[in-house]
């Protein structure tokens, strides 16, 4: 089989213009671009950004970060003045614009993503209120009273980044399955933990500023309401909603999230990518700066502002936002007194047990339940035990424990020996992670070693490509590649076992590029795709794999002409990315299905093991027949 990455569809080799060489510089670069991308990169960033701070406030400079982090800049309008020390002007403007982000995210779930499922959203959805209650109820047990009661907010809510980042490297044969589930979970998290802030930790309320940030908000439905697609309007509208909410004694990051809950988003439509092609051809025969600014205004008009500000801001949040944060909150002094008034301290512990045993007992126990009671399945070869540890690394409480602590708390003493908590919960929900994963894989080692070997995704004749009835008895699933030489031997196999069962066989075909190592798979996927909106999946699907040679932009587009397709449409779509989603989907349910490379294929919903040549598929779909399969079989061959 075709062995490489867990599928890659990155950018970087699909947008890879017309049969360009590219040059070892530009591919360098290519590739640090999607390093510093990863979830890996950006816990390791937020990781370094901690340590920094701890080490600043222990150094023999220790003094001036207090002193630095306490310095005042204020911002001045005639008579009117905003003037905040430094940390405040990160916890509360830059932390606005995580907050931003976060919105955006949750937004575009609920829209268009794994939450708009409700079979997939039910079980990480029960883990995730689980996941915010018990947490803190345990911490209410240590802390039942008094000022160190309020920061019941602190263990919460689970830092995604740092979340991610560990996962594989502590569960690194789990985190395929485990990855979909806690990205559902944290969504779910993260509004739950908005809520929060939002409805417990506002302390005084002046009406009279909320009056212009109720109509900045409002504002924003107008233009979402008017199809307003350009970003700086938002952004007008968004500093006088910050403003008004700074003033009202709201915490301002509830406008960042407010905002973003409001910004539209939705698929590219077809009109507007049709509008987008017809001035980019316009420009391409009579090339001006009126026709050029027409074009680049039109394609942003075709993706969702929502989409649009995601890419402008994630990057900016993850790789400066929250490490600044971390370097700004993080920075406990731990000498001895610190230390040892924290280890006595019930508000330490409270956080501890509220973020180490809380989170790992209440999602395991409602997910478990949540399954028991038949709200949803969990994902492919994802077991309890293997949950359980995913559960226990969600103990990292971090960026948004400690930005709610100083919310939460005003003593400086009390706010130390939360961020020991913060700290201390964060190393043992790792090494709780850990243990749990060892100890499973030493009691349990065939099923803990055992891939996912089930379909997770069942068959929808309405989204997936598939020959043959919808109702017939037998059906293959197969995975594949465009660039890889196995799947177009395979495609020969398929035939013959088509031919073989005739109508009591369904073919599913769906995509698995694989990037690293097929640098054009990604791109001709979403070719066929492009295709398929023309009703010509087929066909292109016939000819990417007898010319898997030929992949580049322009053989595609020269694929496309010999098919009879609309050439200006079908490349239209291959630059504006409208099929990426499309592919990046058949991806995850492959992978969290036990697809590692290509082709790989499943009898009904069963992983077949071994050679996929057409005499053992065929061996293999006829034990599987419910029916007389033998006899069937030879009267449906042709």
């Amino acid at each position: 089989m075709g062995k490489g990455s867990t599928g890659s569809t990155g950018p970087a080799e699909a947008e890879a213009g017309p049969a360009e060489r590219v040059s070892p510089a530009r591919r360098l670069v290519a590739r640090a671009g999607v390093l510093v991308s990863t979830d890996s990169f950006a816990a390791t960033l937020l990781l370094a950004a901690t340590l920094l701070a701890l080490l600043w406030a222990n150094s023999p400079w220790s003094g001036s970060y207090e002193a630095f982090w306490h310095s005042e800049f204020a911002l001045r309008w005639g008579d009117t003045e905003l003037a905040m020390d430094l940390r405040h002007w990160v916890n509360d403007g830059l932390m606005a614009v995580f907050f931003f982000v976060v919105g955006l995210e949750v937004r575009r779930e609920l829209v268009l993503g794994d939450l708009t499922d409700r079979r997939r959203a039910r079980v990480p959805l029960a883990a995730a209120v689980a996941g915010l209650a018990l947490p803190a109820l345990i911490f209410l047990l240590f802390n039942p009273s008094g000022d160190a009661s309020r920061a019941w907010g602190v263990v919460i809510s689970t830092d995604t980044a740092f979340l991610l980042g560990v996962l594989a490297l502590v569960i690194p044969r789990g985190a395929v399955q485990l990855r979909p589930f806690l990205l559902a979970l944290a969504v779910a998290d993260d509004i739950g933990a908005l809520l929060i802030i939002a409805l417990f930790y506002t302390e005084q309320l002046a009406l009279v500023p909320l009056i212009p940030a109720v109509c900045g908000l409002l504002a924003v439905v107008v233009l979402a309401r008017f199809d307003q697609w350009r970003g700086p309007a938002y952004f007008v509208v968004s500093l006088v909603v910050w403003l008004g909410v700074e003033a009202s004694g709201v915490h301002p990051t509830i406008a960042g999230v407010a905002i973003a809950l409001l910004m539209p988003v939705h698929p590219p439509r077809r009109q507007d990518v049709e509008d987008a092609a017809l001035l980019a051809r316009r420009f391409r025969q009579s090339p001006s700066a009126e026709y050029a600014r027409s074009a680049r205004q039109s394609v942003d008009r075709a993706v969702s502002i929502n989409e649009r500000a995601h890419r402008l801001w994630q990057p900016w949040s993850a790789l400066v936002i929250v490490p600044v944060f971390a370097v700004a909150n993080a920075g406990v002094r731990l000498d001895g007194e610190t230390l040892s008034a924290a280890l006595r301290s019930p508000l330490t512990w409270g956080v501890v047990a509220g973020l180490v045993v809380g989170k790992t007992v209440g999602i395991t126990g409602a997910a478990a339940w949540a399954v028991r009671m038949g709200m949803g399945t969990l994902p492919g070869g994802l077991r309890l035990p293997r949950l359980a540890g995913g559960a226990a690394l969600s103990g990292i409480g971090f960026t948004i424990s400690l930005f709610i602590i100083d919310l939460a708390l005003k003593d400086p003493a009390l706010q130390d020996q939360a961020r020991v908590g913060v700290l201390l919960a964060s190393v043992l929900a790792v090494l709780t992670g850990w243990l749990i994963t060892r100890g499973y894989e030493r009691l349990r080692p065939e099923e803990a070693s055992k891939p996912p070997d089930r379909l997770v995704e069942p068959v929808d004749p309405d989204r997936d490509h598939v020959l043959g009835p919808d109702d017939a008895p037998l059906t293959l699933v197969e995975y594949a590649d465009f660039e890889c030489p196995f799947c177009g031997r395979a495609t020969g196999s398929v035939d013959e076992v088509r031919r073989h069962f005739g109508e009591r066989l369904r073919y599913v075909y769906r995509h698995y590029p694989l990037g690293d190592v097929h640098p054009h798979a990604a791109l001709a996927a979403e070719a066929s795709e492009a295709a398929a909106a023309q009703g010509g999946f087929w066909p292109m699907h016939d000819r990417l794999f007898a010319r898997s040679h030929a992949l580049t932009f322009d053989d595609l587009v020269a694929h496309a002409d010999a098919l009879g397709l609309d050439t200006d449409r079908f490349a239209r779509e291959l630059r504006l990315r409208l099929h990426e989603r499309r592919v990046r989907e058949d991806v995850r349910t492959g992978q969290v299905s036990g697809v590692r490379g290509t082709p790989t294929f499943f009898i009904g919903d069963e992983l077949h093991q071994g050679p996929f040549d057409a005499v053992t598929l065929i061996e293999r779909l006829t034990a599987a027949d419910p029916g007389d399969g033998a006899s069937r079989a030879r009267t449906g061959s042709t």
